[in-house]
């Protein structure tokens, strides 16, 4: 409920603020289950992937350290958020992201940390994922501001995303340790890609 508000709220208040791309949003598919991943520079770019998928929610992988207090730890889980150890992740992490893909819905995880050993952690966690699931993998690139000011009323600075096509998690006839291989580097060729603009 509380994300559906919210999500509400954002379709009318974003586009007076940003002038607002995205591209290849067919890409991701109105129902089935998903593990969406996107470049993460700000908070910004966890709101505009809510705002380009909508009707969808998507669950969200947080870092641990926001659910500390209660009344964060209350409006993170009303998003569809829950808390993740990045330095040591534990079987309930697997365990929770499995259940809301076997649910048919949309996991998102941001596998751009701060430390490049984060990044390759996430990465190989959402292809993990993927592929215990079986579900088709889409990367998404965010291209904006890290912050949201009053001042983007008048001036509205242009935001870019864009989904590119799904990866397919299926390995028939692959080891699978290979086929983990291949995904994590075509993931991270389209994470680091720059998109095309098209307004809409």
């Amino acid at each position: 409920m509380v994300y559906r508000l919210l999500a509400f709220i954002a379709r009318l208040i974003l586009p007076c603020f940003f002038r607002i791309h995205i591209t290849g949003e067919d890409h991701v598919p109105s129902e089935g289950r998903v593990v969406l991943t996107c470049n993460h520079t700000s908070w910004l770019d966890v709101l505009f992937l809510a705002y380009a998928t909508l009707p969808r929610p998507i669950h969200y992988m947080a870092k641990k350290e926001l659910f500390k207090q209660a009344l964060v730890a209350w409006f993170l889980r009303s998003l569809h958020a829950f808390p993740v150890d990045r330095q040591k992740p534990g079987p309930s992490v697997l365990k929770n992201s499995l259940a809301i893909l076997e649910n048919g819905d949309v996991l998102g995880i941001f596998p751009s940390g701060t430390r490049t050993n984060e990044d390759t952690a996430l990465k190989q966690g959402a292809v993990t994922i993927a592929l215990r699931a079986q579900a088709p993998l889409i990367a998404a690139v965010y291209r904006g501001p890290l912050r949201w000011k009053l001042s983007y009323l008048f001036r509205r600075p242009s935001v870019t995303l864009h989904f590119w096509p799904a990866l397919s998690s299926s390995h028939d006839g692959e080891d699978r340790k290979q086929a983990q291989m291949l995904l994590m580097q075509r993931l991270s060729e389209r994470l680091t890609q720059e998109p095309q603009q098209t307004t809409i």
